[in-house]
C-alpha cells in the first residue's frame, strides 16, 4: 500500500503539475517558468483534504500549535484539512485565514478566525516560489499578535522563496519539491 505521502505527490502529479516548455507559464512573482503548479484541484479533492489533513497533522505533531492558516486562498483548504483532521484525532488546532486586502466595513481586519493575539501558530502555504505571499502572511499574523513558529508549504518550486522566508521565520519545511514532482 502507498504511503501517504506517496499518494498526495501522485496526486499532484496527475492534477496540478503542468510542463510546458515551449509555452512557458507566466507565474504571480511575474516570472516565466516551463513549470505550473496549481494545487487547488488537489486541495479541494476529496482524497487530497484528507491526505493533506493527514501528512500536515503528523508534520505538527510535537509544536503545540493553536491554529494554522495563510493567505487566502491557497492556504484556506489546507488549514481546513489539519483543523478537522486535528479534532478528529482529539488534538485540535484552530484555522485562520489572512485576507490579501484589509476589510474596512464590519470587524475588518486582515487576519480573521479562531485566533487571539499571543495563539502559537504555523502559517501555511500552497505553493512557494518567491516567498512574497508567504512573507505577506506573517507579517499580517505578526501585526494581529499572533507567535508564528513555523512554516509549512506543500509545494517549494525551489526558486528562492524558501530562502527568503527562512530569513523571518527560520522553520521552513515543504511536504514536495519541484523536483519531487517532476520526477514521475
Amino acid at each position: 500500500m502507498q504511503t501517504y505521502k506517496e499518494r498526495l505527490r501522485r496526486l499532484l502529479q496527475e492534477k496540478s503539475f503542468r510542463h510546458s516548455p515551449d509555452k512557458p507559464f507566466t507565474l504571480v512573482s511575474g516570472r516565466k517558468s516551463p513549470y505550473y503548479i496549481d494545487c487547488r484541484p488537489v486541495t479541494h479533492n476529496a482524497e487530497g483534504l484528507y491526505l493533506i489533513g493527514e501528512i500536515f497533522c503528523q508534520m505538527l505533531q510535537d509544536l503545540q500549535v493553536d491554529a494554522v492558516g495563510g493567505l487566502t486562498m491557497g492556504a484556506d483548504p489546507i488549514a481546513h484539512a489539519i483543523a478537522l483532521t486535528s479534532y478528529l484525532k482529539g488534538e485540535p488546532i484552530n484555522a485562520f485565514s489572512v485576507r490579501k486586502i484589509h476589510k474596512e466595513h464590519g470587524a475588518g481586519g486582515l487576519v480573521v478566525g479562531d485566533v487571539k493575539p499571543g495563539d502559537r501558530v504555523v502559517i501555511l502555504g500552497d505553493v512557494i516560489t518567491t516567498g512574497g505571499s508567504t512573507l505577506k502572511a506573517i507579517a499580517a499574523a505578526r501585526d494581529f499578535g499572533l507567535q508564528v513558529i513555523k512554516v509549512l508549504v506543500l509545494v517549494d518550486r525551489q526558486e528562492g522563496g524558501r530562502e527568503a522566508v527562512t530569513a523571518e521565520i527560520p522553520q521552513v519545511e515543504a511536504v514536495f519539491t519541484l523536483s519531487d514532482l517532476k520526477n514521475l
